[in-house]
């Protein structure tokens, strides 16, 4: 038992039925610290299932047309949309998240993006060309690589990597990858499934900075950075790690961030008036704290947060996996706090003086998901927009997303892009035909 409730029992989803398996994971509420559901530890017996499930649904799947996927991929968005707040709470419950996050968020965008692809799939054409003086006609075809919600069309499996994850990408017949993850997860994968040659998509990691120079409308830069360091505990990919701010308005940015970084608050996930919930695990709090402690060891100044200000918690959740939004200065970029992902409410606040200097600081880590830019000049705001390494660019906002333009990251924050054209390239072979008439 946990608190008061009944462990939740997971099963997995294969070939349209929930099986159960022969060991079982505990998994945690963040917000109390309490086992609170138990998760299958599957292995290759599972995954041996799954695909053989998958490869039997494949034929008439793939053969459908695309009005009746579509048709499917909308009831889906549907019935998502229906579940919307059984959804959340299960969401919030797992990932320490606060509900409210879930509710406008998480489960809204997942409805938004069964219906861009429902609809995008109607409307793709493939390539035609002729040559008449040799009496040729050329054309492309796309085919399925994957499969998509019959029985067998859609397994889960739950379980560990080392024992589920590598049996599906080692598998001879999964084609396909698309990985969001860690770097050194992503490694593995690309090992065991490069002698299959199989097609990867990894989204991986940030280290995502924040560029506001002297021009900048602090009124709107300071809140949307407030929010974009730490929303949803700075466990987003996309979340702001490094901010480089113009030396003639660092003293003051510095002090409207701290003053609307302590406005933010800590709380249970079911507070609607609370703007951060639990971090996900006790192992990724510890994480997150060693490099608060690594930062002062090196003789950084925490500003605010973690060991400065104190936490206040409901008795229940004493145990749980919160901390502070925590803001740190004084700091080298060559420390890991400015360099390595922390993946928490952590953020590190630098001057800079000049566009070239800046520009060549945020490029100087391994990874390039990320970066927002601050800036009334448009043509400096293009300049440094293009010169960033970096797979998205978001200028005076942040996390406005087009689900028709790539999304994706450069160097080590991964491989390929998502988004209507690159997801059905992606998802899809290409295939030439050629026909002499």
């Amino acid at each position: 038992m946990a608190g008061t409730r009944a462990l939740l029992m997971l099963e997995n989803f294969i070939d349209g039925k929930f099986l159960p398996c022969s060991s079982y994971i505990d998994s945690y509420d963040p917000s109390t610290g309490e086992v609170y559901c138990r998760v299958p530890n599957s292995g290759k017996e599972e995954i041996e299932a799954a695909v053989e499930a998958a490869r039997a649904a494949f034929p008439g799947w793939s053969s459908r047309s695309p009005q009746e996927r579509s048709q499917v991929l909308q009831r889906l968005a549907d019935l998502l949309e229906q579940s919307l707040e059984e959804l959340a709470q299960a969401e919030s419950r797992d990932q320490g998240k606060t509900l409210t996050l879930a509710r406008t968020m998480d489960i809204p965008r997942s409805v938004q993006n069964f219906r861009f692809f429902a609809s995008s799939i109607l409307h793709h054409t493939s390539d035609c060309t002729q040559m008449d003086h040799l009496g040729c006609l050329h054309y492309t075809v796309r085919t399925p690589v994957g499969i998509g919600v019959p029985p067998g069309v859609v397994n889960i499996v739950f379980g560990m990597g080392p024992r589920v994850g590598e049996a599906l990408v080692s598998h001879p017949e999964v084609p396909l990858i698309s990985f969001t993850g860690s770097q050194p997860t992503a490694e593995r994968i690309t090992q065991l499934s490069a002698p299959h040659c199989k097609k990867l998509s990894l989204e991986l990691g940030g280290k995502n900075p924040a560029i506001i120079f002297e021009d900048a409308n602090l009124e709107e830069c300071v809140p949307t950075t407030v929010r974009s360091s730490f929303a949803n505990q700075g466990e987003i990919c996309l979340c702001t790690s490094r901010i480089f701010v113009q030396k003639s308005i660092y003293s003051e940015f510095l002090k409207r961030f701290v003053e609307a970084t302590r406005m933010w608050k800590v709380g249970i996930p079911s507070d609607p008036s609370a703007n951060m919930g639990a971090l996900i695990s006790k192992a990724h709090l510890e994480k997150v704290r060693s490099y608060i402690k690594k930062a002062r060891m090196e003789g950084a100044q925490i500003l605010c947060g973690e060991g400065v200000d104190k936490l206040n918690l409901p008795p229940g959740n004493q145990a749980g996996y919160f901390m502070l939004p925590t803001v740190i200065t004084d700091i080298k970029d060559e420390s890991c706090c400015m360099r390595e992902e922390i993946f928490g409410p952590v953020t590190c606040v630098v001057p800079f003086d000049s566009e070239e200097e800046v520009i060549q600081r945020a490029n100087s880590v391994k990874y390039g998901l990320a970066a927002t830019v601050w800036s009334g000049n448009v043509g400096r705001v293009h300049r440094v927009a293009k010169k960033l390494q970096s797979g998205l660019v978001w200028t005076n906002c942040w996390l406005i997303r087009e689900l028709n333009l790539p999304f994706g990251g450069m160097k080590s924050s991964g491989v390929g892009r998502e988004g209507a054209k690159d997801s059905y390239e992606f998802f899809t072979e290409i295939k030439t035909i050629t026909i002499k008439h």
